[in-house]
């Protein structure tokens, strides 16, 4: 049994509260290593395309107020 086997079993164990808490967990873990990620590639100039793009676009006059002023 492979040790991915393993945790799938266990987590098919688990007690609906226990799995609702690993399930957060994972959740949060995940969204932390986004995070760093998205650090990472914006600190070394790889989202750098994206401020261009909306600059361009907002001299061409192609965005919108958000959320919509009433």
């Amino acid at each position: 049994m492979s040790r991915v086997e393993q945790i799938e079993a266990a987590i098919e164990s688990l007690a609906p509260e226990e799995f609702r808490r690993l399930a957060r967990w994972i959740y949060e873990h995940d969204q932390k290593q986004w995070d760093e990620q998205l650090d990472r590639d914006s600190s070394t100039g790889r989202l750098d395309f994206l401020f261009r793009e909306g600059e361009e676009e907002s001299t061409a006059g192609h965005l919108r107020e958000w959320p919509p002023a009433e």
